[in-house]
């Protein structure tokens, strides 16, 4: 039986050791993931111009009949684009809100645009309407097309130009410059 105990024992040591090797395996290669994940950009991809990108023209109107265009920009303009089919829209709705509240110029300089059918767009036009200038349009609209928009939500400050200066999916990326 001594000789049998000391096979167990010598497979168990060897099953450990091999088991210890495959760990430090994994863990190295987790830890070369984690380095090409901090190279990575910080913030994924935009669903509108990138920073420095500029809008084409667009006029439109808002639900409340005023008129905005590329051209009428002065200042900092904070953009929110939303549409009443998107989860994440709804989720990130209340710090859109926030946001503008403390945005500089306030609701002037503010604009949301709700992509989607004015009766489906009610109850995001109700919430945005006392704190930005709202105007709903379809995918074709001239805002929508002229911020090429191609996901939901996008944030965006454009300066007086239609120069984005600071863009995100989020709120929190948004980065109003230095010296407004």
């Amino acid at each position: 039986m001594h000789p049998l105990l000391i096979a167990l024992a010598v497979f168990a040591c060897a099953v450990s050791v091999l088991n210890l090797v495959l760990v430090l395996g994994v863990i190295r290669r987790l830890r070369e993931h984690a380095d090409r994940i901090s190279r990575l950009s910080p913030e994924p991809p935009n669903p509108m111009l990138a920073v420095t990108e500029r809008t084409d023209p667009f006029d439109a109107v808002t639900v409340e009949g005023d008129h905005v265009s590329r051209a009428a920009l002065s200042g900092l303009t904070l953009v929110g684009v939303f549409s009443p089919s998107c989860p994440a829209c709804e989720e990130r709705l209340p710090r859109f809100l926030d946001f503008a509240r403390s945005f500089p110029g306030g609701r002037d300089q503010t604009i949301a645009i709700v992509v989607g059918e004015p009766d489906e767009a009610a109850d995001q036009v109700a919430v945005l309407s006392p704190i930005a200038r709202v105007v709903v349009e379809d995918m074709e609209g001239s805002i929508t097309k002229a911020l090429k928009v191609r996901g939901f939500p996008a944030f965006g400050i454009l300066d007086d130009s239609g120069t984005m200066v600071s863009a995100g999916t989020n709120t929190d990326w948004l980065r109003i410059p230095a010296g407004v």
